[in-house]
């Protein structure tokens, strides 16, 4: 899950300036090996389309049915082990990471649903996974959007 979140806030605003840790070769190689990948071409170009078609599912914006074409000629294959059967995704080398973050966002909706969604704070791209117990929480981060949504708040009430 930490993958999924890393890969749909790897495009932030910052200072009002879009950075974009896929969007260099390099900065894009390095992100993509820190979540072990290889980072390749191929592998990047998914990585950017993954995070795109996702960001757009998690807003609302698209339906889940658009994650279609990220999982073809995807398969998961039954290992019989010591310890009991276990399920290996099967997927071209370079569709590995994508398809790891389609999987963890259908684990999360399935486990956890509602509670992947983008910062409250229309000024941020981030997105949250909410962990509380009464599913409230708002925003990325407290200490960035929800500070500062709280003093606007407050400044507009005392104007």
């Amino acid at each position: 899950m930490d993958a999924l979140l890393d890969l749909l806030n790897s495009r932030p605003l910052v200072n009002g300036e879009e950075r974009d840790a896929l969007g260099d070769p390099a900065g894009g190689r390095r992100w993509a090996r820190e979540h072990g990948g290889d980072g390749s071409r191929a592998e990047l170009a998914l990585l950017r389309e993954t995070r795109d078609i996702l960001r757009d599912v998690v807003r609302g914006e698209s339906s889940p049915a658009a994650l279609g074409p990220l999982l073809e000629g995807v398969h998961q294959v039954p290992e019989v082990t010591s310890g009991g059967l276990r399920w290996t995704v099967k997927t071209p080398p370079h569709a590995r990471l994508a398809v790891e973050a389609v999987l963890a966002w259908a684990a999360t909706e399935e486990r956890m649903p509602g509670r992947l969604r983008p910062c409250a704070n229309t000024e941020c791209r981030l997105f949250l996974l909410d962990r509380s117990r009464a599913n409230r929480a708002r925003w990325c981060s407290m200490a960035v959007c929800g500070n500062r949504e709280k003093a606007r708040r407050h400044y507009e009430r005392t104007r």
